[in-house]
């Protein structure tokens, strides 16, 4: 059986805020959208680069809190691109840990961490 890379599902509480977060800072793009009805919450998929992640606005489907590593090649340029957007909410910086990584940790809207790293060689 071949698998595939695990999806992880963050919770979400507010569309509006998820969107500007997710979309307009980091660059994720939506690859798409559920609700079983109009009123019904929002079940996003979202992806940038090889990362794929899911937000989701149901009970149940997650806990705010989670925190997730994504690796990307240049941990460094994307911490300048993402603070010369001047994003209101976040000011990241990348800090150099013992096991051999760079790490820029941002909290998103909903209290769930992510840490973009890089390996170094």
């Amino acid at each position: 059986m071949k698998t595939h890379a695990p999806i992880p599902i963050l919770r979400s509480f507010d569309e509006t805020r998820a969107r500007e977060f997710y979309l307009g800072f980091l660059g994720f793009e939506v690859v798409f959208e559920h609700r079983f009805d109009a009123d019904a919450p929002l079940y996003l998929g979202l992806r940038m680069g090889d990362c794929v992640v899911h937000l989701s606005e149901h009970y149940g489907d997650a806990s705010p809190g989670a925190a997730l590593r994504i690796e990307v090649d240049d941990v460094d340029a994307y911490c300048r691109v993402l603070n010369a957007k001047g994003y209101r909410n976040a000011r990241p910086g990348v800090t150099e840990q013992p096991w051999g990584s760079r790490d820029m940790a941002i909290s998103d809207p909903f209290g769930n961490r992510l840490v973009f790293c890089t390996t170094l060689a």
